[in-house]
This record gives structure tokens, sequence and C-alpha cells, in this order.
């Protein structure tokens, strides 16, 4: 259990007030996750029963941290109520968009067992599309097509956006076809997790009621990140009770690109005048020095929610402000500071981290970690899920639970090879096209297979028998008793489909082949985690978990001793004893679509939020020259280095080595002479 005693005076009225709406104003590092999770055991200690409780934030990490947390303080009978042992629900919000569809979609025509689209299988619909239409001199990206369909969807786009009519019309027409085609393969993408259930909300009254009447008491984190659907969604659940308990910094939202709308936070008083704001000033994080300098550049954001961060660590040490002549010089003498910090005061690399705006600025510093073998970490390389042999493993999953899902049987329709070559899929393809159905349903047509050769209709029927044989063998009496049975079942799919001998055989290396294999296996091991239900819904609830949690894999993986390389925008929530924000520059940050696009505060919450990253040390940098198109383009320091007050600020003009003590310089032969020992 927690102790009340344990929290400063802020986070305890924070805690406590838990009737209307509240605003918490949580600085960076100030105890927010605490707060959150303690304002929840403290409700249930109230008699609140935890299924009337509701906590929604952005991430898989932060929803799991949260059941963590609350697991340590609450006793697990009292996190549970009623007949059905309902517990609290902590969840992402698409997470509680899937969890609301999954009981009620049948009402806007869906069938329960829809699947849900990943980023990869949606710009596969989208290329299905464009490939029927042509733009003269034009190559349209799928990406860029699905960027501007998820803003259509959360209500984020701007009337001046598509520079004109042509583009707006064609942005309707994909949009159009693009959801044709999903509800053709009763799949839905992640926007559709929200809009569908403020669909549902509002076109079925009674939903809404449900909803209200369960969830009594709603908290949201990171509030300044909702966009227009979020908003509207955690409007609707709260207008009537209006327990509502928002926590968010005004000064880190930081994703307005992405449909991030802070005026949610800022303007929480249109909807909720009654609002109690509390600020959470505190920090436990940085010292003095870092948070007066962050304090000092953000208060240059003309409409905010004022606050000032500090802290009981200490002044600290200044910050280092280092300008070079090129990015390569930046880069080489950033890993000389690290390996001299690690040698000398006995700094591990993983203590370190490197900041930058763009991941464009990873090359110069990957080449001089790599010349200096210092070994590192690149946040957001490629996702685990992203590997070619877990999408293939996934497709024949979610084929077998919905074999309307064209993306996923095309993909594995010839995998391995069964004579079903591309030019037959795309026959087929065309064929589904024209009878506005699924390729599933294509292949079932006499006249469909009767206009292929006899081997190719053996071969289409070959494969349809195999699919529903697993499919009945998904159903079949009794499984539901067994717990492994979805493991088993898995298992010998991917063995009977002639799949794990294809991977092993692709391989020229064996051990590669193995790896590959393995992946899978660690894959599927937790597969039959939702208990003794049958198959069918142990397997959509683990496809349902796969797609939701998509950032479990760059959470998960330990890189160990190793120095971080981060962009700002991934590190919000991260901290590191010693930082390093490189290629500050005019141009960089802020960006140099800022002033044209007018987001130069968002700019300033950026560089915020990087400073704030930093516990004991922070280094600024910035070059005169940076190496573009194998040219060194002349840069300019970032306008936002002149709101650094001089006195917290140590320059070093061209990356000036600080001066080597006598003891240090000492220590440092000692470790090296140890070294070679």
């Amino acid at each position: 259990m927690f102790n009340l005693d344990s929290l400063n005076p802020q986070q305890r009225q924070a805690v406590t007030t838990i009737r209307g709406p509240v605003l918490i104003l949580a600085g960076a590092g100030t105890g927010k996750t605490r707060v959150i999770t303690c304002r929840i055991a403290h409700l249930i200690r109230k008699g609140i029963s935890p299924g009337n409780i509701l906590a929604v934030t952005f991430t898989n990490k932060a929803a799991r941290e949260m059941k963590e947390r609350v697991a340590e303080m609450v006793p697990r009978e009292a996190r549970t109520t009623g007949e059905k042992g309902e517990g609290l629900t902590i969840s992402t919000f698409h997470s509680f968009g899937s969890r609301v569809l999954r009981q009620h979609i049948e009402k806007l025509g869906y069938k329960k067992n829809f699947v849900i689209y990943d980023d990869a299988e949606q710009q596969s619909a989208i290329k299905k599309i464009l490939s029927r239409i042509s733009i003269k001199g034009e190559k349209t990206e799928p990406r860029d097509v699905q960027s501007l369909i998820s803003k259509f969807k959360n209500g984020a786009f701007k009337p001046g956006e598509f520079g004109s009519e042509t583009a707006l019309s064609l942005a309707r027409y994909m949009l159009k076809h693009y959801e044709t085609a999903l509800r053709a393969c009763n799949a839905i993408d992640f926007d559709d997790l929200l809009v569908l259930t403020l669909r549902l909300l509002k076109e079925h009254p009674e939903v809404l009621a449900d909803c209200r009447a369960k969830y009594q008491y709603i908290m949201v984190d990171e509030y300044q990140d909702t966009n227009a659907a979020q908003f509207e969604l955690v409007n609707l659940l709260a207008q009537e009770h209006r327990n509502l308990c928002v926590v968010g910094d005004d000064d880190q939202s930081i994703y307005g690109w992405r449909g991030a709308e802070i005026a949610n936070l800022l303007d929480l008083e249109k909807h909720f005048p009654e609002v109690k704001v509390i600020k959470l000033e505190q920090n436990y994080r940085s010292t003095n020095t870092i948070l007066l300098a962050a304090n000092a550049v953000i208060k240059n954001n003309a409409r905010r929610r004022p606050k000032q961060l500090w802290s009981d660590k200490g002044q600290g040490e200044k910050i280092i402000l280092a300008a070079f002549q090129n990015d390569e010089e930046e880069a080489r003498t950033l890993v000389e500071e690290i390996e001299f910090d690690r040698m000398a005061h006995g700094i591990p690399w993983k203590d370190q981290a490197v900041l930058f705006r763009t991941n464009q600025q990873s090359r110069s510093l990957e080449t001089a970690l790599r010349q200096a073998k210092v070994r590192y970490h690149l946040v957001g390389g490629q996702s685990f899920f992203d590997r070619r042999e877990v999408r293939d493993m996934l497709a024949y999953l979610k084929v077998c639970t919905n074999p309307n899902d064209d993306i996923s049987l095309l993909r594995i329709a010839n995998v391995p090879a069964r004579g079903l070559s591309d030019v037959t899929m795309e026959r087929l393809l065309t064929a589904s096209q024209q009878r506005h159905s699924s390729v599933f349903t294509a292949m079932h047509h006499t006249d469909v297979l009767n206009s292929f050769q006899t081997r190719t209709q053996e071969s289409i029927q070959e494969f349809l028998q195999f699919l529903e044989e697993y499919r009945n063998l998904l159903t079949a009496p009794g499984t539901e008793s067994d717990p492994e049975g979805l493991l088993k079942w898995t298992k010998k799919l991917l063995t009977d489909s002639g799949y794990i001998n294809e991977l092993r055989r692709s391989e020229k290396n064996v051990e590669v082949g193995d790896s590959r294999v393995r992946n899978l296996m660690d894959l599927i091991a937790n597969i039959d985690g939702s208990g003794l239900n049958p198959l069918p819904e142990r397997l959509q609830h683990y496809l349902e978990n796969v797609t939701l949690d998509n950032d479990r894999d760059s959470e998960e993986e330990d890189p160990g001793d190793a120095v971080t390389l981060i962009t700002m925008h991934s590190c919000k929530g991260l901290e590191y004893p010693h930082v390093h924000i490189v290629g500050v520059e005019d141009g960089l940050l802020p960006h140099s679509r800022s002033k044209e696009e007018g987001t130069m505060d968002e700019e300033r919450r950026l560089f915020y939020v990087a400073i704030t990253r930093a516990q004991k040390t922070l280094t600024i940098s910035y070059s005169l020259g940076r190496k573009k198109y194998g040219q060194t383009i002349p840069s300019q320091p970032s306008p936002f280095l002149r709101e650094l007050p001089e006195e917290l600020v140590e320059r070093e003009l061209e990356g000036a080595k600080k001066p080597v003590t006598g003891d240090t310089s000492k220590k440092l032969f000692d470790m090296l002479r140890a070294s070679i020992q």
C-alpha cells in the first residue's frame, strides 16, 4: 500500500481530489506516473469499484507500467469486483476502442471477427488502389496517402493542405475506395478504432449509456497529446458524471504534426468551467541549472500555462555549449568526450544519450562511434514485427481467423510456393474487384475457377481445403480444455504448411535460418495466454494484442551498456544522467519548415523536452557547416541558444577540450595501464 505522506503537498492534493474535473499540470520529471497510480489506489481505497475506473494513455509501455505500479499498491482481490471479477481498465486509447468495438461492432454492420490492419497492411491496401489509377508525371507514395487518410479520419487536415482541388479530389477518392476495400475484408485500421467507437457511441445511445454507467471515474495521461477524436471520446464519456482527471504538460506538446491539439489542454475550462487546476513543479530528475535553462527557454512561448520547475538536487554543473567547424568534427569530439568520461570518471556508455532533431543526423554520429568501437543503441531501428518471418506467420493466423482479409491472404497464398503465382493471384484479385467480394470468396466461384488451367484450379482448391481444415481444427470440440491447444495448433499449421522448412531452406546460412525459426517460436510461446477460452477467441485476443502492442519490441530490447542515439521526438518520457544535444542549428532546430507552417512554438517545446531529459550534465553543440549531398553547407546556430541565460552556460568554442587536472590525469593513466596488462 502507498502512504499519502510520501507525496509532496501538490501531489497529495492531486491524488485526493477525486470528485469533479481536475487538470494536473505535471511538469517534466515531477512524478506524474506516481501521482496517477496513487490516485487510482486512493480511489479504490475510498470504496470506488475498480470496474468503474478507466485510465487511458498513449503507449502500451505506459499502460503496463501503471498496471504494475497499481498492483504493488493494491491487493489483487481489491482490484476486481462483481461476479465476473471485473477489474479496473488501464489501456491505450486504441485498446479501449478495440474493447468497445469487440462487444458492439455488429451494430455498425461489421462482423465480430474483424482484423486490425497495421501500417504495412494499410499501405498494401493503398497500393492496390493506386495500381488502378495513374497520375501523369507523378509518383504517389502509399505512405503519403496513408498519412492523408489518417488526417481525414481524425479531423486533423487543414483546408489549404492539399495545394489544389485536384489533390483534394484524389484524397477523397482514395479515402472512399480505401474504406470500401477494408470493409470488404472485414478489416479496420488504427484510426477506425477511435472513429468507429465515436460513431458507435453517437448512433447508439444505449451503448453510450452503458459506457457512462461503467466508467464513472476517468483519467487521461499525456492529455496535451490528444487529437480531435480522442478529445471528443473523453468528453462524451465524462459529460454526465464529470469525474474527469487529465494529466499533462502543455510545454511538452510536440506532436502537432500528427494531429495532437494543445488547445485540448489549454482550453479545458471551455468544456469544464468548474475544473480545478493543480500544478506539479518540483522536479525529481535534474539539477537546478538544467531546470533554470529550460524555464528560461520555454517562457518565450506566449500561449502556455505558466509553471516554474525547481529541484532540491542542488545547482549542478554549468551547461556546456560547443561550436564545431562541421558535423563530422562535432561527432568525433563528442565520442572522444564520452570515452574520456568512461575512462577518467567511470561513466558507463549506458549513462550517455545523444539527442538530435532528424534521423539523418545519426549518420556522422554512428560513423564516429563505430570507428571508436563504442557500443551504441539507435532507438527506432527495424521493428521485430517488421521481420519477414513474423509478418508471414501473423498473415497465416489472420487468414485462419478471417479468410476475407485480402492483404494477409495475398501475402501467404504462395508462401511456400504451391502453384499460386503472382499472375494467378493478380487475376483472382481482379475477379474479386469485379464481383465486389474478397479474394477468398472469388476463389469459390465456379466461373472464376474455370478461367484457369486445370493445374492452377487444383492448386486453388488444395489451398482452400488446407485453410478449411485448419479453420475446422480451431473449432474442434474439447479444444478449449487444453491450456496449450492454440500453441499446438499454430505449430502444426506452420509445419504442415511447409513454412518452417521453407524458412530454413531460404537461408544459405543454417544459423540464420534457425534464428528466424526461433523468432517465431519465441513470438508464439505465450499464445494461449487468454485462459481456457475457445481457440478462436484465444487467437483473436492474441492477434489483437500483437497488433495493438506496437511499441513492445523497442522497449523490451535491452541494449546493455551502450550509448543511446535518439531523436528529440522519441525521447519524451525518458531520462539520462548525461545528455548531449547535437546539431542545434537554424534550419534543424527550429526546423526550416516551422516558419512556413507557424510551428515555431512547437519547435521551442521540442528543445525544452530535450533539455529536461538530462539529470546531471547537459552538453549542447552546433556546427558551422553540415555535409549535405557530399558538400559542406554553411549553417548558423539556432536562435533558441540566445534564450539560454549566460550565467548558466560555459562556452567551448570549436569544441575546445576541458583542461585535465593532475588527479584526473593520473586516474586516466592508471586506467589505461590496467587495461593493457
